[in-house]
């Protein structure tokens, strides 16, 4: 007796022929792209050619030796004031989250002062430290000074830079930290706490690992943020800035246009650097948290079942996909 498989001359096991999409046609992309290209052509060849660009200034001081300095000491600036605000961002968020009233209290005051006031006000008030405190003793309050600091007697306009960044950046980490914190459903902490792990524990190998997904894009943000408002320091006053040299170098041979336009490629090319970093871990504290499996993925599942992985050609497929084959 025949199969019913055999009859009708078909395969039991046999795979269906793979679907062949045809993408449609989108000709409103090509006619914005042909727009923004022509708008970005003549754009281009005005800046070439308006002589109030002075590109062949511009040329001299990109890689000036006083420009270069500046942009390192700008990066001093912001790394130093980003670990100053993610430390104490930190511990503003534990307070803010603590159950003691008098923490929750002083953490929120803190919040209001610094987010409430502008930062560049913020900036003049520590330039004026030395004038409202001029002397800081440190010992024994009513009992003994063990040491006397003359503020005044000091040139520290870095050391407030960094202290009057940080402080006011502080403020918006601690609401990063404490909406990260917030974001792990309580079921993780009392999983963790099931299984016998202490609070420390919890936090390091539970909860944090979950909320650096929500924290990382954030801080990324304010990391790039904060470079960009080195360029207020001005106001304590600090010079030595990208920012504030660019203008003291144009102040003496009266071309600020070129300076900015070098100030501004510095902080372009910093800017870029912080962008692919902030890509990368992103990429790194997202994983498992994303339905769409990547190619790597992909491929590890077609060679468990042994068979061949296709990659169609898509809008967001590159012709390197690892394991893939064009088609």
């Amino acid at each position: 007796m025949e199969k019913a498989s055999d009859r009708s001359g078909t395969e039991p096991d046999r795979e269906p022929e793979p679907i062949k999409a045809i993408p449609l046609r989108r000709p409103g992309r090509w006619i914005a792209a042909i727009v923004v290209g022509l708008l970005l052509a003549l754009f281009v060849n005005g800046a070439r050619t308006n002589e109030a660009y002075r590109w062949d200034v511009y040329a001299r001081y990109l890689f000036d030796a006083r420009i270069s300095a500046a942009a390192w000491n700008t990066i001093q600036l912001t790394i130093l004031s980003m670990a100053i605000a993610i430390v104490l961002g930190v511990i503003l968020a534990v307070m803010r989250l603590s159950p003691n009233p008098v923490l929750k209290a002083a953490s929120w005051g803190y919040l209001w002062i610094f987010r409430g006031t502008p930062v560049y006000v913020q900036l003049v008030f520590w330039g004026l430290f030395p004038s409202i405190y001029k002397q800081l003793d440190l010992g024994i309050p009513f009992v003994h000074q063990f040491v006397h600091i003359d503020l005044q007697g000091i040139n520290a306009a870095f050391l407030f830079a960094v202290i009057g960044l940080g402080l006011n950046e502080a403020a918006y980490m601690a609401e990063i930290v404490r909406a990260g914190v917030n974001s792990v459903a309580e079921g993780q902490t009392e999983a963790s706490v099931a299984l016998g792990m202490t609070w420390s524990q919890t936090m390091r190998r539970t909860v944090l690992p979950q909320a650096m997904r929500v924290i990382i894009p954030p801080t990324g943000n304010e990391l790039i943020s904060m470079l960009k408002t080195t360029s207020l320091v001005t106001a304590v006053p600090y010079s030595m800035e990208l920012y504030g040299r660019a203008r003291d170098i144009s102040g003496a041979n009266f071309q600020p246009i070129p300076l900015l336009m070098v100030a501004a490629t510095w902080y372009l090319a910093i800017t870029s650097l912080l962008m692919i970093g902030q890509f990368y871990l992103e990429r790194y504290y997202s994983k498992g948290a994303s339905r769409k499996l990547t190619a790597r993925q992909l491929q590890a599942l077609a060679d468990a079942q042994g068979k061949p992985l296709v990659v169609e050609p898509g809008p967001e497929t590159l012709p390197d996909t690892p394991g893939g084959e064009r088609r």
